[in-house]
């Protein structure tokens, strides 16, 4: 399989692929997290998008601990490739969510009338905070998952990497989430360069995990 290290060295081609996978991502789960507030009571949408953030910052941290150390058992850097997959066709299908959609979740994450139809996210659907709170928990459990694993999948070999990938994820996500989010609306094609880039990086483990499980299955068949 052609390697992007081949022409620009490891180190750099990691550094910048962990980079992109962190803003794309980040933005990503940013916009699904004011979509699931924005249908709340303005007092209450704050407190629904700060619960948001700091549950995905603790489950980073949580499948990073973790993570890493399964993805060296064989033949489970081929099932997280495959994982990975999903990962793109759900990234794919969240980037061709409706313009009514994003700007509801646009004016939930900043608070503003952006619109100017005087209200903020009132096109959004009514929901509870309970709902609120679940859907987001829900989308967070996924999205940090997906997150770590393409980290980790992209600098697996490089730890310091690695390190810098998941810390700058948390801090796009408790600091700047709303403005990676807006910035991913204005310029689209950072996101489909971030889904390329997810994409690269689940072909490469499942071509990798395929070569480390080969072996053992035709040395088994054998």
């Amino acid at each position: 399989m052609f390697d992007l290290s081949q022409l620009f060295g490891p180190e750099v081609v990691a550094f910048l692929m962990v980079i992109g996978i962190d803003l794309a991502l980040a933005g990503d789960n940013a916009i699904v997290i004011g979509m699931a507030a924005a249908g709340l009571p303005k007092e209450q949408r704050n407190k629904a998008i700060l619960l948001g953030v700091l549950a995905a910052t603790v489950l980073r941290i949580a499948f990073a601990l973790v993570t890493t150390q399964l993805l060296q058992i064989v033949g489970l850097l081929l099932a997280g490739g495959i994982l990975l997959l999903w990962v793109c066709w759900k990234m794919w299908r969240e980037l061709r969510t409706t313009h009514e959609e994003e700007e509801a979740a646009e004016e939930a994450l900043e608070g503003a009338d952006l619109d100017k139809d005087g209200t903020i996210a009132g096109k959004a659907p009514r929901k509870t905070f309970a709902q609120a709170a679940w859907q987001i928990v829900i989308a967070d459990v996924s999205m940090s998952l997906d997150n770590v694993l393409a980290v980790a999948g992209a600098a697996r070999e490089h730890p310091y990497i690695l390190a810098f990938g998941l810390l700058l994820s948390i801090a796009l996500m408790g600091i700047a989430a709303s403005y990676i989010a807006r910035l991913l609306q204005r310029f689209r094609w950072i996101a489909y360069v971030g889904l390329a880039i997810i994409l690269y990086v689940s072909l490469k483990m499942i071509y990798e995990g395929f070569l480390e499980v080969y072996p053992l299955v035709n040395g088994t068949v054998g």
